[in-house]
């Protein structure tokens, strides 16, 4: 007998694109103030430059563990009239906010950095949802268009959080502190971004009604045997899976000393054998008829990933590799290359350092225009995959920029290509998942696609520095041909991802 045919979800206007993702305008926020603050915070309150990195692991450290997690329950929750994604956001968000509001009130270093914690799992518990919320509200031909939204919100929250102290001063708060104190320009952002992203997700939160799980079982009928495939092929696994995950953590952790590496590489040993272990309690956990455990089904599903959430993971990894060395390394480039000064303590180096806050806000700001003006546009004619691949490729040419210029203002123009880039990798990639996983797990893979952005993170960190302290001494330039070619790689690994995606 032939199948019935799924029902089909409404299609929304824009209003409707705006109230599902207008929470993460606000998400975003809270995220611009941490990264662009927290140094400065933990600066003020004593640490020393070289502490900064081991207290900055927080924030990948705390996404990696709590996306999958948090996904997994999504997946799994339905609270009446607050739905299934919603609770998340809502809890995440009033979390997030009692950190903002405390942040600048530490009264001493471990404070902060507890308070760091406390703010990056928060705001990891409200935007992993949002990411589903996109693929559970719309039908498949808006997705597209609703990532776009949700990325040109991103891009916009963004310039707002990185530029909330720069305008405070020029209206005259102070922007100085007494030792051991924060100024008033910090302290008074992250009070306004804590009221703002809790009224931005309050938004979403009362605007928005989630369908019930039987509606999205009739909105997705054919996927009902793939709940319990990955706990199924767990079972079916040997327990000497796991060895090569626990034999490489220890590997990792054992040539530190041998070949100089950053400490910070002991983690990502940690981590791998760390995920060994895992394996081998969730097979142990699957046989025992246990598989829909919460370990179980995520070791199930990272493991037993759909083929095409693979092939977008080797384009994930690349792409985010060359955010993540742009992100550390432009203020070293422009202020030796584009300023003429390597020293911290000069004049031009800390201009260097206001220009890279300008031409930061400038690719976010391109990535909030592109994403509604452009990529909707792109996909439609050349499809989701050729217009990440083209987009990575104009990412690619602005970070070769940076090689060929010492103008720096002409490095705006470097900036229009990131951007482009930027907004793609945030609004593509998941459009691409929405499109292709099953609806009854889109929470927990979500989640879990979430580990190529943190690994390329952890990867930079670390191995990087190791690469130009042995090839490229003193020549941080070249750190933005390294992420030239990862976008290269990442928009070649775009294009194998099918004609029809």
């Amino acid at each position: 007998m032939r199948a019935a045919t799924a029902l089909e979800k409404p299609r929304q206007g824009w209003a409707g694109l705006w109230n599902i993702s207008f929470g993460f305008f606000g998400i975003q926020i809270g995220f611009a103030l941490q990264n662009a603050n927290m140094s400065r915070v933990f600066q003020s309150l004593g640490s020393s430059i070289d502490d900064l990195p081991a207290l900055w692991i927080a924030a990948p450290l705390t996404g990696l563990l709590v996306q999958p997690i948090v996904g997994h329950l999504s997946d799994r929750t339905w609270l009446g009239r607050l739905g299934r994604r919603r609770p998340y956001f809502l809890a995440g968000a009033v979390l997030a906010t009692i950190a903002l509001l405390a942040m600048p009130e530490s009264g001493g270093l471990l404070m902060a950095a507890m308070l760091l914690w406390m703010l990056d799992a928060s705001l990891n518990i409200s935007m992993e949802p949002f990411r589903a919320f996109v693929g559970d509200m719309l039908r498949k031909d808006q997705h597209t268009a609703g990532y776009a939204v949700q990325t040109a919100f991103i891009g916009a929250g963004a310039v707002a959080g990185s530029l909330f102290p720069y305008v405070l001063d020029h209206l005259g708060v102070s922007n100085l502190a007494e030792p051991g104190g924060i100024p008033d320009t910090v302290r008074f952002s992250f009070r306004a971004g804590g009221v703002i992203l809790l009224l931005a997700v309050l938004w979403t939160v009362l605007t928005t009604r989630e369908y019930a799980p039987e509606q999205q079982a009739a909105f997705h009928e054919a996927e009902a045997s793939e709940a319990s495939a990955g706990a199924r092929s767990l079972a079916a696994r040997s327990k000497w899976s796991a060895l090569p995950w626990i034999a490489a953590g220890a590997f990792a952790a054992s040539v530190v000393r041998f070949w100089n590496l950053e400490k910070e590489v002991y983690l990502l040993g940690a981590l791998l054998a760390g995920y060994g272990l895992a394996v081998l309690a969730a097979i142990g956990l699957a046989r025992a008829g246990r598989g829909t455990s919460m370990l179980a089904g995520i070791v199930g599903d990272f493991s037993g990933m759909p083929p095409i959430m693979k092939r977008l993971a080797f384009v994930q990894f690349f792409s985010w590799s060359a955010l993540f060395i742009m992100w550390i390394n432009t203020t070293p480039v422009v202020a030796q290359y584009h300023f003429g000064s390597a020293d911290p303590a000069s004049a031009a180096y800390q201009a260097a350092g206001n220009w890279v806050g300008v031409l930061f806000s400038v690719y976010n700001g391109v990535a909030a225009i592109a994403a509604l003006a452009l990529l909707p546009r792109l996909a439609e004619r050349l499809g989701k995959a050729r217009t990440h691949a083209a987009c990575l490729v104009l990412g690619a040419s602005g970070f070769a920029g940076f090689m060929v210029t010492r103008d720096p203002d002409l490095l705006i123009v470097c900036e229009i290509g990131i951007g482009v880039a930027w907004a793609s990798i945030l609004a593509m990639p998941y459009a691409i998942l929405a499109s292709n996983l099953p609806q009854s797990k889109l929470g927990v893979f979500m989640g879990l696609f979430n580990v190529f952005v943190v690994l390329p993170q952890l990867l930079v960190a670390t191995v990087m520095g190791s690469i130009m302290k042995a090839f490229f001494p003193g020549e941080p330039i070249w750190t933005m041909g390294f992420a030239a070619g990862t976008s290269l790689v990442a928009a070649f690994a775009s294009l194998r991802l099918g004609r029809d995606v």
